[in-house]
């Protein structure tokens, strides 16, 4: 039988993680470009856990706004997925673009919510989104797709308790930051709002260097007066009580009407009171 490997010619490592490595490479059959992540065996040739949750996740998921997840090609040594192939991340579009247009902005967020919504209605957490893990294509009506399902889980109704150990620091929750093990997915709607702002300001929104500078950074945004819903987590201190979230108005400034009332549902500090994804889609803003 061929080696299923042969159809792919590898041409440039486009980036490395603590579970993969990420190759540009062409289809010889076809002559299209996709992305070929190799995963390294672990101890015992097992695979890591992320990566079989990873492709388990990917496979119940067909969306527009989702990548694509082509082939999983097993050998001895590794693991390789085959991945449709996109131009640039969020990060890297905005880095070559600049400042982007309301227009340009209402665009992508359409896209992303729409996936988003997608995925929340298979009973999927993302859990690490972030500019850098959406990809983008690189034209006149760029194509938004989420990537990066490392960190995603199944929002199973017997599961009650999850890692706090998610999403990456400059867009994880409150919650999650102060060590709660129970969320649902306003974990994601967080982390929307965080790129949102970014994509309006071409700021991040708060950039802090560990847990608590950056606990510490919203509650001076926000406040810290809903102290109940954080009280008794892990993380929590008394000290969190004495900012009032002055500086808020600051971050509203560069938003229109519609995008500010938006922005503040997607950052509500109680989760339970946090827009949803399908909710964000029916907003003005979008109209």
């Amino acid at each position: 039988m061929a080696d299923p490997l042969n159809n792919y010619l590898n041409q440039k490592l486009l980036g490395e993680g603590a579970y993969g490595i990420v190759y540009k490479a062409r289809d010889v059959r076809t002559g299209q470009n996709v992305a070929l992540k190799q995963i390294k065996y672990v101890d015992d040739n097992d695979l890591p856990t992320m990566a079989i949750r990873e492709i388990a996740i990917l496979k119940s998921l067909r969306h527009q706004n989702i990548v694509d997840l082509i082939a999983v090609i097993q050998t001895f040594q590794d693991l390789k997925l085959v991945f449709e192939y996109v131009d640039l991340d969020l990060k890297k579009y905005m880095d070559k673009y600049g400042r982007l247009t309301p227009l340009q902005v209402k665009f992508l967020m359409r896209q992303l919510l729409e996936g988003l919504t997608y995925m929340h209605g298979k009973r999927v957490m993302h859990r690490d989104l972030k500019p850098s893990n959406l990809l983008v294509s690189d034209e006149n009506m760029p194509v938004l797709k989420i990537a990066d399902f490392g960190l995603a889980r199944g929002a199973g109704i017997q599961v009650r308790q999850y890692s706090h150990w998610v999403v990456t620091l400059w867009y994880r929750c409150p919650g999650v930051l102060l060590g709660c093990k129970k969320y649902n997915y306003s974990i994601d709607i967080w982390s929307v709002g965080c790129i949102f702002y970014e994509l309006i300001t071409n700021k991040i929104l708060f950039l802090g260097q560990n847990e608590k500078e950056q606990i510490i950074k919203i509650f001076q945004t926000f406040g810290a007066s809903n102290e109940n819903i954080f009280k008794g987590l892990p993380l929590w201190e008394k000290e969190f009580i004495n900012y009032f979230g002055a500086k808020s108005p600051e971050l509203l400034s560069e938003f229109d009407e519609n995008g500010r009332d938006l922005f503040l549902k997607m950052m509500k500090m109680d989760p339970e009171q946090r827009i949803s994804a399908k909710e964000c889609l029916e907003h003005p803003y979008f109209k």
